[in-house]
């Protein structure tokens, strides 16, 4: 009777472990393909002439805005992922940074997903290939909100 409870322990081990290493896998076959996608649009943008500007990532507070040093364009209306013109891509939500305002912040690359915004509100997820497709097509890249086209 005291080997039954530590192998039906040893059992959810082994099967949360054959689950892990099955995420894993979806989640890396997921950022291969998303970052075929990337490439294609940093190639377009790049032989369009789509303008770059530096990216800024904000706070997790949403106030301010800090400095990254990284070129690209971004993909989400409120500025927070964005794509270097290293086919790399940036979530550009981070830690508040002391003094972050007035230096630059370091902004790591993560492994992009098909989803963008996944996990998000209602109405802040969007595919990828449709952000890159928007960015594409928008001269000044996606517009914040709020934010008026001059004619």
């Amino acid at each position: 009777m005291a080997e039954d409870p530590a192998r039906r322990r040893a059992e959810r081990s082994e099967l949360a472990g054959y689950h892990l290493e099955a995420q894993r896998i979806r989640s890396a076959q997921e950022s291969a393909k998303a970052q075929v996608l990337i490439d294609r649009f940093v190639e377009q943008a790049t032989s369009q002439g789509l303008p770059t500007e530096e990216l800024t990532a904000r706070p997790w507070s949403g106030r301010g805005r800090y400095r990254t040093g990284i070129r690209g364009w971004y993909l989400l209306r409120d500025r927070s992922v964005g794509v270097g013109v290293d086919g790399r891509y940036y979530v550009l939500v981070v830690a508040p940074v002391p003094l972050g305002r007035w230096r630059q912040v370091a902004v790591a690359p993560t492994p992009p997903l098909l989803q963008v915004g996944r996990g998000a509100r209602d109405g802040e997820s969007v595919a990828l290939d449709a952000a890159l497709e928007a960015a594409l097509r928008s001269p000044g890249g996606p517009r914040t909100p709020g934010a008026s086209r001059r004619s």
